[in-house]
């Protein structure tokens, strides 16, 4: 009885192991469908799409890779998140990257046909984006390959910073091509033109449509953006650095506007180029729930400039016939600028306190030109006062176009005495014809008030104008960035508004003005000039009018006589 028992216990064990194997059988069988699951196959030159899980990863893969190919890049872009490339699937110091846009560059072996690399997500968070492997033969420059400054051997990557003023971007300089299994050529030594010291870096820029947001135009940007050739095509290009210059270029930050920068390197003597990884910006944040991308438009903005639009759409067409209003507007805007910039300069204020000083302190400056016009009647302070607004607003349109962005202007000397001198022009004019002058500031102005007013709730380009010269006031190292901002559809409709606005205002208050007055006269000097003259002209009637006292008590006098009742009458004594 008791062998069978143990037949059935031998048994059993035997039953247990063979259900033990086949559970590891099973789990290895798991472990390679989800390691399928989670592989990605590229194609060189084709973008793939692809998700990483939370806290998983995901392997790429390409294959049948040409001899001719030397070294390849791969690059992935996400629209705010972070992702992970990594040469191994735990990622390590110097051999992986975390980034919104990251880029992994692989030399290949001789006989090296395939590679393979890792995406992973860092934040806990599933990441979903787009990738590409961009192929390159041996006499292609390598980008990033001569790196001293970032943790990857070879960098391909740009990395991009950016604050309210600027935006920066810096990149690792590269080396010349070579073949598979040869030795690169060393980067710190000069011997002539076949060593590095010949490669030059074009700077591109590309703008994304305006006021979209979307993952969907990023990823048909970056589409039109990724390689050399396409760069080439829709990109625009800012100006080209040399070996020798520093690998750091600055540009003006747009807040809401998506721009891409790319680096391309190139080699003179063979007559090739690479692509440096594409990076993108907003500048802006999409995590923070204050004034984030999706919330550029404070409240306390908004209600500042629709109000600054209605003063300037009266100010347009009405003027130089309401003369004190628009002194008040004037004097308002000028004291609003200069204090402006001196509390953001001296003061850590937070920015809606910083705004409401700088309109108590306007209105403070309005009043002051209206009240200095009421008492000294002088029309040529005031009109040399509005002709600096309109000079400051044309030197702003002046360095607002391409010429903003020459070398010689990176100077602060330079610009500032050149845009000094342009805003000083047109006050000298306004002394000749100030009646003129005053109305084609009203115009001019008043029309780009509105068009501030209209950038306060929907993106438009034409407010860098001014801002770009704020920036330089706020900015000491603002003068290093390029200022180029990109005119879109809503930027030319609102180009077609101020032009209209302007010259409607300007024809308008020119017909209703031309019979009247060049200015309206100063009231105080009218009053004194009144009681000059009936202290002098004892021939003219009013000189004989009785005082204003003595009139008001002779009108009451009378008004009480009619309320008298029937009978009653003032006696004689009195």
């Amino acid at each position: 009885m008791k062998s069978p028992i143990r037949r059935g216990a031998g048994g059993g064990r035997s039953g247990g192991g063979g259900s033990g194997l086949l559970i590891i059988v099973l789990s290895c069988l798991r472990v390679l469908h989800a390691q399928d699951e989670n592989q990605v196959v590229f194609s060189l030159g084709t973008f793939q799409n692809v998700s990483v899980p939370v806290n998983g990863s995901v392997q790429a893969v390409v294959s049948r890779i040409p001899a001719d190919v030397a070294f390849i890049t791969l690059q992935f872009h996400t629209q705010h998140r972070n992702a992970t490339l990594s040469y191994r699937s735990v990622p390590l110091y110097g051999s992986s990257l975390t980034a919104v846009d990251s880029g992994l560059l692989f030399l290949l072996l001789p006989s090296q046909s395939s590679l393979s690399c890792f995406l992973l997500a860092p934040d806990g968070d599933p990441v979903a984006g787009t990738g590409v492997l961009l192929p390159y033969t041996s006499t292609d420059p390598i980008p990033g390959a001569c790196n001293l400054e970032f943790p990857l051997e070879n960098d391909p990557n740009i990395y991009l910073r950016y604050n309210l003023f600027e935006t920066i971007i810096r990149f690792s300089p590269a080396n010349i091509g070579h073949a598979r299994g040869v030795s690169p050529p060393a980067c710190d030594v000069d011997t002539g033109s076949s060593t590095r010291w010949r490669l030059e870096y074009d700077v591109y820029q590309y703008f994304l449509p305006e006021n979209d947001l979307s993952e969907q135009s990023l990823i048909s940007s970056m589409e039109r953006a990724a390689s050399v050739s396409s760069m080439v095509k829709n990109g625009r290009k800012l100006m080209t650095l040399s070996s020798r210059d520093r690998t750091e270029v600055s540009f003006n930050s747009i807040p809401g506007q998506g721009v891409l920068y790319s680096i391309i390197v190139r080699d003179p003597l063979s007559n090739t180029s690479a692509s440096y990884i594409p990076v993108h910006t907003y500048a802006c944040s999409f995590a923070s729930t204050v004034d984030g991308c999706t919330t550029l438009g404070r409240t306390s903005t908004k209600v500042f400039f629709t109000i600054v639009g209605l003063a300037g759409l009266f100010i347009c067409f009405l003027g130089h016939r309401f003369f004190k209003c628009e002194l008040f507007c004037m004097g308002f805007g000028f004291t609003a600028f200069f204090f402006f910039v001196l509390i953001t300069r001296t003061t850590p204020l937070d920015y809606d306190i910083r705004l409401a000083l700088t309109a108590v302190m306007g209105v403070v400056g309005g009043v002051i030109l209206v009240m200095t016009w009421w008492r000294f009647g002088s029309v040529m302070v005031c009109v040399v006062v509005v002709g600096l607004i309109h000079g400051f607003l044309f030197a702003s349109i002046i360095f607002f176009t391409p010429l903003g962005d020459l070398a010689v202007f990176r100077n602060d000397v330079a610009f500032w005495v050149t845009f000094c001198c342009i805003v000083l022009i047109l006050p000298l004019i306004f002394i000749r014809w100030p009646r003129e002058g005053n109305i084609a500031t009203c115009g001019v102005v008043g029309a780009y008030m509105v068009v501030l007013a209209v950038n306060a709730y929907t993106y438009t380009s034409l407010s860098y104008i001014t801002l770009d010269v704020l920036k330089r006031f706020l900015n000491n190292n603002f003068s290093r960035a390029f200022i180029s901002v990109p005119l879109q559809n809503i930027d030319f409709i609102m180009i077609t508004v101020w032009v209209v606005l302007a010259i409607s205002g300007m024809v308008l208050q020119l017909y209703r003005e031309r019979l009247r007055p060049f200015f309206p006269p100063s009231p105080y000097i009218m009053w004194c000039q009144e009681r000059e003259r009936r202290k002098t002209n004892v021939l003219d009637p009013s000189h004989h009018t009785p005082a204003f006292p003595a009139r008001l008590l002779a009108r009451l006098r009378q008004l009480t006589r009619h309320t008298e009742p029937a009978g009653e009458r003032t006696p004689l004594l009195l």
